[in-house]
């Protein structure tokens, strides 16, 4: 079995306020786990405004498929117009037999 952890830095632009920043976050969240079956949440920079940082995890039974799916979340996400991506840090690791 293949995990991936994949972390994304946000910067929320249009954010004026913690609602407003909120409403970005939930709304990317949403999305992601909608469209690549994966598990997300926010995991840091929870008070600031304007920033914002999600975890994600996925799991897979190869690791090429997990490699493609972490450019896809990437790309993805870049492509939001209601966030900027500071920064992506991702791992793949094997649990068990590989």
């Amino acid at each position: 079995m293949w995990i991936a952890v994949i972390r994304l830095d946000l910067l929320i632009p249009g954010s004026r306020s913690l609602k407003d920043r909120r409403q970005a976050v939930r709304s990317l969240k949403e999305r992601l786990r909608n469209r690549f079956d994966l598990a997300c949440s926010e995991v840091g920079d929870t008070e600031s405004w304007n920033r914002a940082s999600l975890g994600l995890a996925a799991v897979a039974n190869e690791k090429p498929l997990l490699q493609d799916i972490i450019s896809d979340i990437s790309r993805y996400a870049q492509n939001d117009p209601n966030v900027q991506v500071t920064g992506v840090q991702n791992d793949v690791f094997n649990y068990g037999e590989e």
